[in-house]
């Protein structure tokens, strides 16, 4: 009977060779750096190698983020320069000079007039107007004045509002642009796993990773242009409050005049 010494030792495992032992270490280490090197995102290798319908629509995307941005600093060139000549001309209009005056200078110059004094301009040239017709009571000629205000007023506001919609469209739309390319490109990367006998999480990541720049394209199409949306219709009704109160306030002295 062999002794259990002997036996322990005729069962132990022989050493592995020098050779499959630095073949297992070169592995760990290129999985090791492969783990390491999966960290770095590159977005523009993501948008090369996704699919031609999901290009198109980062294509669309980008397209509509520039156009939002030169929207947003002209319209914000537009409005500051609306609110600093309101505020010029309101400070003129009520330092006592005389409307006949006022209303010279806003014409001889041939230049071209906005705002507070295209309100002013043409409600005093139809109050004047009125006023050389013969037979025409004081209430039609504050009337008319006030039909050229209105007119003025609306015109102004729909120069202030323009372009406007875009921004709204690219705010509301953008991401749904996205998310379709998203889907589309979703549907691709699953599609491609009908041919592979074993589908891991490696196989489909790069796929839906090159699928989700798209929403995150739509998000940062659509939060600029929300935002400034929102900022810039607010301060195109506080401009149309200031342009209805001048209006209002001018209504006035205009209709004691007419009554003089």
């Amino acid at each position: 009977m062999t002794p259990l010494p002997s036996a322990l030792l005729a069962t132990v495992v022989e050493p592995l060779p020098e050779q499959a032992v630095d073949a297992a270490g070169q592995a760990v280490s290129e999985a090791a750096a492969a783990a390491a090197g999966g960290g770095d995102l590159n977005i523009i290798q993501l948008i090369l190698h996704a699919s031609l319908p999901v290009q198109a629509v980062m294509l669309l995307l980008v397209f509509a983020s520039i156009a939002s941005w030169i929207i947003i600093f002209r319209k914000k060139r537009v409005l500051d320069r609306a609110e600093r000549e309101a505020d010029q001309f309101e400070e003129k209009f009520w330092s006592g000079a005389e409307l006949s005056k006022l209303y010279a200078g806003t014409t001889e110059r041939h230049r071209e007039i906005a705002g507070l004094e295209a309100i002013f301009e043409a409600g005093f040239r139809e109050f004047g107007r009125q006023r050389q017709r013969r037979g025409i009571d004081s209430k039609t000629q504050l009337e008319g004045a006030q039909r050229g205000m209105r007119v003025a007023a609306s015109r102004e506001l729909d120069g202030l509002e323009h372009n406007l919609e875009f921004l709204a469209n690219v705010g509301s739309i953008s991401p749904y642009i996205g998310l379709f390319g998203t889907v589309w490109g979703i549907m691709i990367s699953f599609h491609g796993l009908a041919n592979m006998k074993e589908a891991t999480i490696a196989t489909v990541a790069p796929g839906i990773s090159e699928a989700l720049v798209a929403t995150a394209m739509g998000l940062f199409a659509a939060i600029p242009a929300v935002w400034a949306y929102n900022r810039f219709a607010t301060k195109v009704e506080r401009i149309g409050g200031r342009y209805d109160a001048f209006a209002d306030e001018f209504s006035s002295i205009l209709e004691r005049q007419a009554q003089d």
